[in-house]
């Protein structure tokens, strides 16, 4: 289980990589309900790399915040490849951020179905590259309680935005 000194680390780490290649990063959560932007937020100098993020808990607010399409929520549900995917896209067009990452899912106790079971966690990373987007996703199935699954995917998005920013 990630420790809160382990967010730390991982978010310092994300911090000089994005800082030594002029990115600038934007979150885009759901299920972490603004965990994500809290780790960056808590290192001193954030400011330097990080644009903004957008906690959008409900479709609705996800449609008129980040631009997800009605009809991708009622085709794939909100905890989905194309959601994450649409999420990140938006995050980074309304913030004018080079980087995103994006997480939706469900980390219970209930929500959960047979094809989406508690635990179900949707990543997208985006990365700006002149002008194309770059996207990279990642389903994950997460053991533990409300709170492991949602500090776990916390935890994974920082990893992932390591990567993406190389």
């Amino acid at each position: 289980m990630p420790s809160d000194a382990e967010l730390k680390r991982l978010a310092r780490r994300v911090g000089r990589k994005l800082r030594a290649s002029h990115l600038r990063l934007a979150t885009a959560e759901s299920c972490t309900g603004g965990w994500i932007a809290k780790a960056i937020t808590d290192i001193a100098g954030s400011s330097q790399w990080f644009e903004g993020g957008y906690v959008t808990y409900s479709n609705e607010t996800k449609i008129s915040t980040l631009g997800v399409r009605r009809r991708t929520l009622a085709r794939f549900g909100a905890v989905s490849e194309a959601v994450a995917s649409e999420m990140a896209r938006g995050a980074m067009r309304a913030s004018g951020a080079d980087l995103a990452v994006s997480v939706t899912g469900i980390a219970g106790p209930d929500g959960g179905s047979p094809d989406k079971p508690v635990g179900t966690v949707w990543f997208c990373w985006a990365r700006r590259r002149r002008r194309a987007v770059r996207l990279n996703t990642r389903k994950v199935r997460l053991k533990g309680n409300r709170a492991q699954v949602r500090l776990k995917s916390v935890a994974l998005a920082l990893k992932g935005l390591l990567r993406a920013a190389t």
